[in-house]
């Protein structure tokens, strides 16, 4: 089933289109990572998604329904997590949930979100309080109050420690495993690579690379890095490498192939290849390797 299905969008912003007739689909179920860097669109296309936007041209729709005019129907099920939320610091969190529950229709007990998202034991502590991973979890707990269908994730464990963004990380993904649609944007590529199982990365407007993840990543195959020997130039290797520094990347379809390729040459010669270290693809090499202005 589609979640989101996003044809040809285009919107501006006065004389400037932020968004240039893009299209993806989200499947309940799914992650899928929207990524690009500040200025690509990404915010732009999450809020017409959301119903706070009007498009331009082309179509969306979040759960069948259109949200410029089925607004009230696609906020009652899903749920946002923006960059920055409003809380009355001198709230408690418990307080503070128990106020969004009131606006919300059939929202969880307010135990229960505090429990998904670790907060249990700071009910009764003012927000202002809270640390920045804290008031990310709590924007979270706010987000999960009326058990959304859609789930839209704006940078979620900015300001988290390595703890508390992995737990994060477990509740998108039992959300994901209970059949919520979950859209993400972040800046952690690690992120987006471990939990989404299909991306897109907007530049300009425009989507400039999308796919399912593990197999765009496996099409790139990988690379092979060492430090090269003192007496030996990059041009007498068996496969051609890029050097930085010390330092040689060979990139290969298999790079498992490389790397013994690379060995058995290093040892005919009675050579060492120090810091060898083989690895597939990542999104940030899939990043890094778009040009420069689609990043």
């Amino acid at each position: 089933m589609t979640a989101i299905r996003v044809e040809a969008l285009r919107k501006s912003h006065g004389r400037f289109e932020a968004v240039k007739g893009i299209s993806f689909e989200v499947a309940a179920g799914e992650v899928f990572a929207l990524l690009g860097r500040n200025g690509a669109g990404k915010t732009t296309t999450v809020e017409v998604l959301a119903g706070f936007l009007r498009p331009d041209g082309g179509s969306v729709r979040v759960l069948g329904l259109d949200p410029s005019t089925e607004r009230a129907e696609v906020r009652r099920r899903t749920g946002i997590m923006l960059q920055e939320a409003g809380f009355f610091p001198d709230l408690t969190v418990a307080a503070t949930v128990d106020a969004w529950r009131g606006f919300t229709a059939a929202p969880r007990p307010r135990d229960e979100a505090l429990e998904l998202t670790g907060l249990a034991g700071r009910a009764g502590v003012r927000v202002r309080q809270l640390s920045g991973g804290e008031k990310r979890r709590l924007d979270l707990a706010l987000a999960l109050l009326g058990r959304p269908d859609v789930l839209f994730l704006d940078e979620p464990t900015t300001g988290m420690d390595p703890e508390g963004r992995a737990a994060t990380w477990e509740v998108v993904r039992e959300l994901a495993r209970r059949g919520t649609a979950v859209l993400l944007t972040t800046h952690y590529l690690e992120e987006a690579q471990r939990l989404a199982s299909a991306m897109a990365i907007m530049d300009g407007g425009e989507i400039v690379a999308s796919g399912g993840m593990a197999e765009t990543l496996a099409a790139r195959g990988g690379r092979v890095s060492f430090r090269l020997p003192a007496a030996v130039a990059a041009a007498n290797l068996p496969l051609p490498v890029t050097v930085d520094g010390d330092v040689a990347v060979c990139r290969a379809e298999d790079p498992d192939l490389a790397a013994q390729t690379l060995l058995s040459w290093a040892a005919e010669r009675g050579l060492r290849l120090p810091g060898l270290e083989v690895r597939a693809a990542t999104l940030e090499d899939l990043f890094l390797d778009l040009p420069t202005s689609a990043r």
